[in-house]
């Protein structure tokens, strides 16, 4: 073959070998490129997923910081309540009344006879110290000194005035009192005196249990008062309590970043609500550490999902890529061959068309499981007992002390098994059925939710019934009982009357071909409900979504529940006005 034949076939190994060679240094950059995109799209996903979970869990905190911060303020306003209704009981004492009488001639020992008794209530209550004053400020009677400190002046004028005063100061040695001022009064002539009540802030923060958070009272010139934390007493609050501080606000939320010591999280959610009974504001700090790590957890579980899934992409992207650029290599190798070998070429196209196809994804789905139930009735109880006995020990009655303290542990247990019940019911699980008086667990139900009744000026109709065993489980028919009151009640939010009926009898199903059946009706004043076919499906409700009780899985564990025991339950609209619900269960053997 001559030299100028070999020509052509010269250069093109020369443009095949550069090519071979620009190759690599274009496809290394190009992937540099798709990747540094890649984790971009990565970050930005993870970072606007890690906003979304962190608002949505600081609502949940928000909820949940609410409810320890009035659980905090009702347990100091009712640390000082008893307080203040011993000032009061004691304005009233007859010898109290007589040295007020005779304030400027007492009587022989009627003075020590007044410091005796003031002396005795301090003793039994735990009060630091208590006197009687005059309208001009002298101190007829005390238990330690016959001198009124000056923080108590506000609280004697309020007492001049006819009304119970209040105030709070910082005494000449250091400690923190709260004293209240119940004015004495003469007939015919109005307030001539007080009755002072010192206590002690100290005494009432020492029975606090240790909380995970930072709560406190401020007073009116912005100055901590009352805390469990010992740091922050006396502190300034807002800026001068908590150096360093910042304040954002985020989705309606206050989150501070701040430095505060070491008992004081650098990032807390605060909230606070004003108590105007202890002329106080009630401000809590909640750590956002394990909102901000679940928050984190989410993004990351999103962020590997999309890595995960871009990363997919690319290699498909990159196979789709190799494989067209070695088609085409391979179409310029083929294209002076035969007819045959053009044939071959259009099917191996098709063969490319066929192996490039796009992947299918699966979208995640997310599954909410977690039932939230009336438990607040037994929590508020045993905080009630728990304080009650408290105040036994201090009175030196541990017998009532002790059946308090057996009352928590029955309430405890009873939350225990009202937990295992749901869990049982949620994996399909049975707990042995036994006879249960129906009568005892309606009024273990109305123990239970009284205070909401009362709370909402409902009018409750209950009588009970001897002999009313049924076959079922005495916590799950709580349960049901429970969950019926509380809807009737919540029924009856925008209604002029509001009653609630509930009553025991023979049921009329019972025949010659059916078991022996007994009946509970329980019928409210409500607004009646809104579409009964649907009452008994899972989420059904006609509360709003996202309160606690507007998750309208009530009613079908409660069918659930009663269909277990063999009995049945079910719900009507009356021509009165208002919902009844029937539930018709076997009656026990032993009380034919």
């Amino acid at each position: 073959m001559s030299q100028d034949q070999n020509h052509p076939q010269s250069t093109k190994a020369q443009v095949t070998q550069a090519a071979q060679i620009g190759l690599p240094q274009s496809a290394l950059r190009r992937r540099l490129i798709e990747a540094l995109i890649l984790v971009f799209c990565v970050g930005v996903i993870g970072l606007g997923t890690y906003a979304l979970a962190f608002r949505a869990e600081l609502d949940q905190a928000a909820e949940r910081a609410g409810a320890d911060l009035a659980l905090s303020s009702d347990r100091l306003r009712a640390g000082l309540e008893r307080y203040r209704e011993l000032s009061v009981i004691l304005a009233d004492h007859p010898i109290i009344m007589d040295l007020v009488t005779a304030r400027a001639a007492p009587p022989a020992g009627l003075q020590a006879a007044t410091s005796q008794l003031l002396q005795a209530m301090a003793d039994q209550t735990g009060s630091h110290s208590m006197m009687v004053v005059t309208r001009s400020g002298q101190v007829l009677a005390a238990t330690d000194r016959f001198a009124a400190p000056k923080g108590v002046t506000p609280a004697i004028q309020r007492a001049m005035n006819g009304a119970l005063g209040s105030a709070h100061f910082v005494d000449d040695q250091g400690q923190r009192r709260f004293v209240y001022a119940a004015p004495v009064f003469l007939k015919g002539a109005g307030a001539q005196g007080a009755i002072l009540v010192h206590v002690d802030l100290e005494t009432i923060e020492w029975g606090w249990p240790v909380d995970p958070f930072a709560v406190y009272f401020t007073d009116a010139s912005d100055v901590i008062f009352v805390s469990n934390r010992t740091e922050l007493i006396l502190a300034g609050g807002g800026d001068k309590a908590f150096p360093a501080q910042s304040k954002q606000v985020i989705a309606g939320h206050d989150v501070w970043t701040m430095t505060a010591g070491p008992y004081i999280p650098p990032r807390v959610l605060h909230i606070e609500r004003p108590l105007p009974i202890v002329d106080m504001t009630a401000e809590l700090l909640f750590d956002l550490r394990p909102v901000m790590n679940l928050a984190a957890l989410q993004a990351g579980i999103v962020a590997a999902i999309a890595l995960a899934f871009g990363a997919f992409v690319v290699l498909a992207t990159e196979r789709r890529r190799t494989l067209f650029d070695a088609n085409t290599r391979l179409e310029a190798r083929v294209a002076e061959r035969t007819q045959d070998l053009e044939q071959l070429n259009r099917d191996l196209k098709r063969a490319q068309a066929d192996l490039v196809q796009a992947g299918k994804l699966s979208a995640l789905g997310e599954m909410s499981a977690g039932i939230s139930h009336e438990l607040n009735q037994p929590l508020m109880a045993i905080r009630s007992y728990s304080e009650n006995a408290q105040l036994f020990l201090e009175r030196q009655n541990p017998d009532k002390a002790a059946k308090n303290l057996d009352h928590i542990a029955d309430l405890a247990r009873r939350m225990g098994r009202i937990i295992k019940n749901l869990r049982a019911f949620a994996r399909q699980e049975n707990e042995a059925i036994s006879d249960v008086d129906l009568s005892a667990v309606v009024d273990a139900a109305l123990d239970m939710t009284m205070g909401k009744i009362s709370g909402a000026g409902v009018t409750l109709h209950w009588q009970p019934e001897p002999n009313m065993m049924v076959r079922g489980g005495e916590v799950r028919l709580q349960q049901v009982v429970i969950n019926l009151i509380s809807n009737a009640v919540d029924a009856m939010a925008q209604s002029p009357e509001k009653h609630i009926f509930i009553a025991l009898g023979a049921s009329p199903v019972s025949g010659p071909d059916t078991p022996d059946m007994l009946r509970l009706s329980l019928r409210d004043t409500g607004s009646g409900i809104a579409d009964p076919d649907k009452m008994f499906e899972p989420f059904y409700t006609t509360k709003d979504v996202g309160t606690a009780q507007g998750m309208g899985l009530g009613l079908s564990i409660s069918y659930g529940l009663i269909q277990s025991f063999s009995g049945s339950i079910r719900g009507r609209n009356i021509s009165q006005g208002g919902a009844e619900f029937i539930i018709d269960l076997p009656r026990a053997k032993t009380h034919t």
